[in-house]
């Protein structure tokens, strides 16, 4: 299964409107999020870290790692996104390990491109 259709077949979509906050940088977190359409930027105080754009993840972090978000998700534009709680992440992860190396390798890209 890739992300896209994990992210496609969940059954919590969100459609959001330009400027619309997904989470704020220390909110808990009990969800990842999959954008489907549109893009959300993802800002540490006010330096964009990055822009995610359809099939990329984000809020993984804090749904792995049961910690606070590190970071802030505003949409840039009219967007879909679908949330995956953690009993269904994990569910995931162990029905399709593919799956996780595929949200791992979102991860890392965003990683990635925040060193550079």
């Amino acid at each position: 299964m890739s992300l896209r259709t994990a992210f496609v077949n969940a059954r919590n979509q969100r459609e959001l409107a330009a400027g619309d906050i997904v989470f704020r940088e220390g909110d808990t977190g009990e969800e990842m999020f999959g954008v489907i359409s549109g893009r959300v930027e993802l800002r540490h105080g006010d330096e964009v870290v990055t822009t995610v754009g359809p099939d990329g993840t984000f809020g993984e972090m804090a749904i792995i790692s049961d910690t606070p978000r590190s970071l802030t998700a505003v949409t840039l534009e009219p967007s879909i996104i679908a949330a995956i709680n953690r009993p269904t992440f994990l569910f995931l992860v162990h029905e399709t390990p593919t799956f996780a190396i595929d949200v791992m390798r979102s991860l890392v890209e965003r990683i990635r491109a925040h060193d550079r």
